[in-house]
């Protein structure tokens, strides 16, 4: 996963140590040795991740952290605190300025790379609900967003699982400050069962339960509809650094360690909860002020309206971050038929299935829009031309390869779709010119035999080459 990193610290080694660390994992780095410095990057670049050293002459890290998080336009950026403190005061202080995490000197490589795969992947996530909801004021049915910071950390419902009569005293009282709810359970099962009847702000899991494995736990409720969403803090011992590091993997938010510093715990515990809400009012608000205006009646799909300005803030993102997107314009085969030998009845519920396939085989942050008619359009932001030309094969085939389920007296319908493919790299670019350059791709897929992909500058795609790389992968 590509990311842009800034790496602050006034000792001019640490940084170069820091940079030669994350430049071996293929990070883009960019460094600062002041608070000023730091502040005038992150403005410029729009770091994907900040590593702030505490201790610096002048503006430390405290303060350039609360400065960034004051700023809507930045608050959004993961902060990790890079400190030789170990007095837990201090990691309070700088969770309440709204430091995402805290790794202590010398930094465990591990930890590292593990917690910056983290919280990247929890960025990408909420960018995408960010710039939704951007879209969506400038269309003028929502308001202007706050920032994380500002969300309320009171009265949330908590759910600990711990089966040690200690710990669990001490969590309860650590917990129950600021009218919230704590609910501690001395199992997964037990856990599973509440989730299913009532919900909860934050989880708190044990890698240390005595009859079950903590971890797995962690990735159950990962994968659970009902709870993947909700933030997980692990609460592990240093001899267990590996494990919390695959906890961090498959996607839990945070960890503590013991023994518990009980204001840690709840400093803690309170970033994940203004995280959680946060991302939930941004979602929310964008749910359910979107009006119809906004999205196509028949399939549930955004329409083209949306996605002009959508695509938009997306080439501006890509112009500060340098990355790419593709562009994919798909058209079903012969739909025309379709109406005219069974009706526009059946036409819709091509549509309908169609819409549901693709949104079936794409990620949560892509976007799918009806461009009108049987024109549909999938943006793919920050990926590369290869695993671009991978993902448009796999719908093409997704459609093909199984017949629609269509009520005809000839029974279910055999359906395929020609797809033009564009790649934007780092560019901005009109809308109107992209989608005239996709659209020339498209024609030339339907010139071609339809049924196939033709990108812009690599041509037509050969099926075979594809469907033996995602072989590859899958081995």
């Amino acid at each position: 996963m590509s990311a842009r990193i800034l790496v602050v610290d006034d000792i001019l080694p640490n940084v170069k140590l820091l940079e030669a660390k994350l430049s071996s994992e293929y990070y883009d780095v960019i460094t600062a040795t002041n608070g000023p410095e730091a502040l005038e990057k992150i403005e410029r670049d729009k770091p994907d991740l900040v590593l702030l050293d505490v201790m610096m002459p002048g503006m430390d890290g405290f303060e350039v952290c609360a400065r960034i998080k004051a700023r809507p336009d930045l608050a959004h950026i993961p902060v990790v605190m890079v400190t030789a403190l170990t007095d837990s005061e201090d990691k309070v202080r700088g969770l309440e300025a709204g430091a995402d995490d805290f790794l202590s000197k010398p930094i465990n490589d591990t930890a590292l790379m593990a917690r910056v795969r983290s919280l990247v992947r929890l960025k990408m996530a909420q960018d995408e609900w960010r710039i939704r909801e951007n879209t969506a004021s400038q269309l003028g049915v929502v308001g202007s967003s706050s920032t994380v910071m500002e969300e309320p950390v009171v009265a949330a419902s908590i759910l600990v699982v711990d089966d040690q009569d200690f710990e669990k005293t001490k969590i309860r009282e650590s917990l129950s400050k600021d009218q919230n709810t704590v609910v501690i359970v001395d199992n997964g099962a037990e856990a599973l069962q509440l989730i299913e009847e009532r919900s909860f702000d934050v989880f708190v899991i044990s890698l240390s339960l005595e009859n079950e494995d903590g971890l797995r736990l962690c990735s159950h409720l990962k994968t659970n509809e009902r709870s993947r969403i909700i933030p997980i803090l692990m609460i592990g011992e240093e001899r267990q650094m590996d494990r919390i590091v695959r906890g961090l993997e498959i996607g839990v938010h945070d960890y503590i360690l013991t023994p518990l510093d009980r204001n840690e715990l709840l400093a803690r515990v309170k970033t994940q909860i203004r995280r959680r809400r946060f991302q939930r009012k941004l979602q929310s608000s964008y749910e359910i002020s979107l009006s119809m205006a906004l999205t196509d009646s028949l399939t549930g799909l955004h329409n083209r309206r949306y996605m002009e300005v959508h695509l938009e803030k997306l080439l501006e993102k890509n112009v500060q971050s340098r990355k790419s997107l593709a562009i994919l314009l798909l058209d079903i085969d012969h739909f025309k038929q379709v109406n005219d030998s069974y009706g526009h009845g059946t036409g819709d519920e091509i549509l309908k299935e169609f819409a549901g396939r693709l949104r079936q085989n794409l990620r949560s942050f892509d976007l799918v829009v009806r461009l009108g008619g049987e024109e549909f359009v999938v943006i793919l932001p920050d990926v590369t031309e290869a695993r671009a030309h991978m993902i448009a094969e796999r719908l093409r085939r997704f459609i093909a390869d199984r017949p629609f389920s269509a009520r005809t007296p000839d029974g279910p319908l055999s359906i395929t779709t020609s797809i033009g493919g564009l790649m934007i790299q780092g560019e901005k670019l009109p809308v109107e010119d992209i989608l005239q350059r996709v659209d020339k791709c498209l024609y030339a897929a339907k010139d071609g035999g339809r049924n196939c992909t033709v990108f812009e500058e690599t041509g037509k795609l050969n099926p075979e080459e594809f469907m033996q790389r995602e072989r590859g992968e899958e081995e």
